[in-house]
């Protein structure tokens, strides 16, 4: 996956590197979601919920032109989000 760092985010919490949220990414558990919004349908946006290696939990809403990933948002996980993604991951894990 290609990131586009050319221009930095609309929104970014200043704690988070690049590379952190490009870890994020990569989490093979990351849940990615298209929201379901009238907001987003002229140009599609996503949320990327994923961990980085060292266990930071990283919200992030993105666009993708199917090769290049251009991150608009990145932040920490909220509470919720965290409830989330250890709710879906225990899904994925349990037999």
């Amino acid at each position: 996956m290609e990131f586009d760092w050319n221009n930095a985010p609309v929104e970014w919490d200043s704690s988070l590197t690049p590379r952190d949220v490009e870890e994020s990414f990569e989490d093979p558990f990351a849940v990615r979601l298209l929201p379901d919004s009238a907001r987003f349908t002229v140009q599609a946006r996503f949320f990327n919920l994923g961990k980085t290696a060292s266990g930071l939990g990283i919200f992030s809403v993105y666009r993708t032109n199917g090769k290049q990933v251009r991150v608009i948002h990145a932040r920490a996980f909220a509470p919720e989000e965290q409830f989330f993604y250890q709710r879906k991951l225990n899904q994925t894990l349990s037999p």
